[in-house]
């Protein structure tokens, strides 16, 4: 992708907001089909500006108006935040205490930064495609719970334009949940616990839950490619000993052996292997096949912002934001091309606005003439943006096809009665 130079943004997000936005789709998702009288306009929105200028509390009465005020604003970030009691724009002309968050998506936060203590290739906000795999293995462990473990359909992936992933869950019960069933479920979903002091993050036993076992499956797919090859963590002694120190010191010794003896990261960790799951060692009610699982989890399941997917006022970025450090666009990921999907292809706010440009200036006039917005093209169907616009469309497609599905089962027990 092209270099992005913040300087041009303030122009950029001009021509993103007025020719690129996908705003027809955007309502149509926060909008949820116009079924609950006042949804769209009871959602707060927050824009950040220019010089970490923040508004919240923003909300607005359709498309037209979003459209108006994004155009007007032109938000360096933009976040979604509830659906209220009340007009958000309104809040402080209702009485205090009145004015509640009532319903959001499910949301969850990867980020990679909270993994820095597991990775050796970067650290802090720099990404690359060695610790991408850990978004990968997070993002399949995520959805395959969201979807067989709770039975969640409408599952909403979107890259956050710099060093993480998001998730957002839109079934219509789960925008419903209370902050305590929410916290139940990122509980559920949490296993590795403990801030920098604690060694030791991830405990099992020989009862294994099947989340956790199917969590495993997941990550075995990737472990050696990933930990044992991209980030040789048995490489040497200042690594192994941070394996060690997750491991019962009773079979230190033989592994400090093993480690000395072999000269590869996929041969110590098969030497581990070996030893945790010896017959003399296991004796040793803390050995056994779950103390591989242990460091396997420790090193690759994802760490999820436990707060951010609490709360049901809790603000998160918007698709289709642009992060201003890098330029890139939060675009919606395609979970059946997971594997594939490349943080560094996505388009910069850059790219696409010159990928505009070159569309020819007969072009533009003839739609220039068209005085009804409505008719005229959007200007991302001719960008790099369209294929993730596409994604989008396909993800409200099945969210409109369930909306209906309900209806007609509703109507039909009408009948019945």
């Amino acid at each position: 992708m092209e270099p992005f130079d913040p300087a041009e943004l303030p122009e950029l997000l001009k021509l993103y907001y007025r020719r690129l936005f996908p705003y027809a789709q955007y309502y149509r998702w926060l909008n949820y089909g116009g079924v609950t009288k006042n949804y769209f306009q009871h959602r707060e929105f927050s824009f950040t500006l220019k010089d970490d200028i923040y508004i919240r509390y923003q909300s607005f009465n359709n498309q037209s108006e979003l459209e108006k005020e994004m155009q007007k604003m032109n938000p360096y970030k933009i976040d979604i935040g509830a659906v209220y009691s009340h007009r958000p724009n309104q809040h402080n002309t209702v009485k205090l205490g009145a004015f509640q968050a009532q319903e959001k998506e499910l949301v969850f936060d990867i980020d990679m930064t909270d993994y820095d203590d597991v990775r050796r290739c970067c650290s802090s906000a720099d990404i690359c495609s060695k610790c991408w795999t850990l978004m990968t293995m997070a993002m399949r462990i995520i959805d395959r719970a969201l979807k067989e473990d709770f039975g969640f359909k409408h599952r909403l992936w979107v890259y956050s334009g710099r060093r993480g992933v998001h998730c957002w869950v839109c079934d219509e019960s789960v925008r419903k949940l209370s902050s305590a069933v929410r916290s139940g479920i990122v509980e559920y979903l949490s296993l590795v616990k403990g801030g920098q002091d604690v060694k030791k993050k991830v405990h099992l036993n020989e009862k294994v839950h099947p989340f956790v076992r199917k969590s495993i499956n997941i990550i075995k797919k990737y472990f050696e490619e990933y930990a044992l090859v991209g980030q040789d963590i048995l490489e040497n002694k200042e690594n192994w000993d941070k394996i060690l120190a997750l491991v019962p010191e009773t079979i230190h010794d033989e592994l400090q052996r093993g480690f000395q003896k072999f000269h590869s990261s996929p041969q110590r960790w098969e030497h581990l292997r070996k030893v945790a799951n010896s017959s003399q060692n296991m004796k040793n009610d803390k050995c056994g096949p779950w103390l591989e699982w242990e460091v396997m989890l420790q090193y690759c399941f994802p760490r999820l912002d436990v707060n951010v997917s609490k709360g049901v006022n809790h603000l998160l970025k918007s698709p289709f934001s642009v992060h201003p450090k890098t330029g890139r666009i939060s675009v919606p990921i395609d979970f059946h091309k997971v594997d594939q999907f490349d943080p560094f292809t996505v388009p910069t706010i850059s790219a696409i606005c010159r990928e505009l440009d070159m569309v020819s200036t007969h072009e533009k006039e003839k739609e220039e003439n068209e005085a009804d917005s409505k008719h005229r093209v959007r200007g991302y169907k001719k960008t790099s943006l369209a294929p993730y616009v596409k994604v989008f469309e396909q993800f409200l497609e099945n969210l409109d096809k369930s909306r209906k599905g309900e209806l007609l089962k509703k109507s039909d027990l009408q009948k019945d009665f």
